[in-house]
């Protein structure tokens, strides 16, 4: 167990990586070191991959796709497979309790309660094993007398997460992946490892065969190595939308496959029959979750001009009785940002946000009386101008900008105005409303009087939110190629 600041590390091999099937030794000394955002202090060091040992990785993947058992079993086999991983993950649960927030500053009592979500999305892969059709008869149409579509795995996947929810992030990566029959390389990022190291335990558990998981932690700049190889089938991002269009711009010329889940600046519009104070509250509520740092946040708060004034105040009033402090306090309703650089952002955008014009109703400075973390106050903006920057730009922390609108129509034009299109929300009471808006939004999902992402249904975004959905059936297809094949006469076996 490594040493931390509060107690021991519930992981086994921070010095190593997973690949292969075994524990091997880095290539280079280099070390990462994971600060606790509420305390500033180390909380444990992993080894740091160079481009050697990514090459590895993909090699050891690429092999196990290529000659190994893992693509040749049955997707039944597989799903048991899914299944093991499935209770593993639960039984760990208190030990990614007590990393994820040191990571990432996260509640200890969401992050219990985040990780009931992620054994389930293995046992929901598992049960589209019986369920979904990997091979399909169809009619021919240019010769022939059957045809068959096949629904094959991608091949070798490159999955690379965040620090915010690593554990829920590689779950709608790996899981779909694994069912389909591909063999992934994780690259975890250098901030919040401890998920992926996990998740090689859980495999060296499982008995996953060799090199089906290959986890490695890496800065950035390496990680390109890891998008860069030719042997890499399709690469799985979670993260910023500049790093999703570097990504992207890399696998086009190999003609590689990408899925992206990237960034977003999304909207809630409290239409004139919704009532403001349950919406302030759903709101406040939501973006104290993991202190803003979700890109699903609904941080542009669109309402008409005769209630903007109430709607400030309202979660001003709301975010001015948030008690921020230590993710382990029970009393506790936010922590700190995950990191320096990200506290750093977030005061930046708030001075931005006052030379623009905005009008600072809460927040915007550092919790008085906490000498130490990267802690900030929750933060709302009133009369702010859907041009602005802290209108347009993620600013990925808790910060709210109101907006006013003429009507419905200039509402649902402000909402639209964005270079983003991941998540929305329609506060209204009214079901059939919420549709008739939520219909015209230009976003991968619209929920109703709260925010709606569903990963068990699938979550992605339009424009530049990115490319694909994670999670539900669509999260499976992503890691499938249709072959299709036509035959003079019906082959035995063959499905239908």
């Amino acid at each position: 167990m490594g040493a931390t600041n509060a107690g021991t590390v519930p992981v086994e091999r921070p010095d190593k990586f997973y690949i292969g099937g075994r524990w091997v030794e880095p290539t280079s000394s280099d070390t990462i070191d994971v600060i606790d955002p509420a305390t500033e202090q180390v909380y444990f060091s992993v080894a740091e991959a160079r481009n050697a040992d990514i090459a590895a990785a993909v090699g050891a993947a690429r092999s196990a796709f290529d000659v190994g058992p893992w693509p040749r079993l049955t997707h039944a086999e597989r799903a048991e497979f899914l299944r093991a991983i499935g209770t593993a993950v639960e039984e760990r649960t208190e030990d990614v309790a007590q990393i994820w927030p040191r990571e990432s500053g996260i509640l200890v009592g969401a992050a219990r309660s985040a990780m009931a979500e992620v054994s389930e999305a293995y046992s929901y892969y598992a049960d589209l094993a019986g369920s979904f059709a990997f091979e399909e008869p169809v009619a021919p149409t240019g010769g022939g007398s059957f045809g068959l579509i096949r629904r094959e795995p991608v091949g070798v996947v490159g999955a690379i997460v965040p620090w915010n929810v690593p554990m829920t992030l590689i779950a709608y990566k790996l899981a779909p992946a694994l069912l389909a029959g591909c063999t992934v390389v994780l690259k975890a990022s250098p901030e919040a490892p401890g998920a992926a190291l996990v998740m090689a335990e859980i495999a060296e558990r499982v008995g996953l065969p060799d090199g089906v998981l290959n986890v490695v932690t890496a800065d950035r700049e390496v990680s390109e190595t890891l998008v860069r190889d030719p042997r890499v089938d399709k690469v799985a991002f979670t993260g910023s939308t500049a790093a999703g269009k570097a990504i992207a711009g890399i696998m086009a010329e190999r003609v590689g496959r990408c899925s992206l889940e990237l960034g977003g600046k999304s909207a809630a519009i409290v239409l004139d029959d919704a009532d403001i104070a349950e919406a302030a509250a759903v709101l406040a509520g939501a973006e104290c979750f993991l202190t803003g740092q979700i890109c699903g946040s609904l941080t542009r708060i669109i309402v008409s001009r005769n209630r903007h004034d109430a709607m400030v105040e309202s979660l001003a009033a709301r975010f001015s009785q948030v008690r921020v402090g230590d993710p382990f306090d029970a009393d506790v309703q936010m922590g700190p940002l995950a990191t320096r650089r990200q506290r750093q952002r977030v005061e930046g955008y708030v001075e931005i946000g006052l030379s623009e014009g905005a009008v600072l109703a809460a927040g915007g400075g550092r919790p008085v009386g906490i000498e130490r973390g990267w802690f900030v106050e929750p933060t709302v903006f009133g009369k702010v101008d859907n041009s602005w920057r802290i209108a347009q730009e993620e600013i990925f922390g808790p910060v709210l900008t109101v907006i006013p609108a003429k009507d419905e129509q200039d509402a649902v034009r402000i909402a639209n105005d964005s270079i983003y299109g991941l998540n929305a929300s329609v506060f209204t009471p009214d079901a059939d409303r919420a549709r008739a808006v939520g219909v015209q939004l230009r976003s991968g999902t619209v929920g109703h009087n709260d925010n709606r992402a569903d990963f068990g249904i699938g979550f992605g975004g339009f424009k530049q939110s990115g490319i694909g959905r994670e999670g539900g059936v669509a999260g499976l297809q992503a890691y499938l190629e249709n072959k299709t094949m036509v035959f003079d006469e019906r082959p035995a076996g063959s499905g239908g």
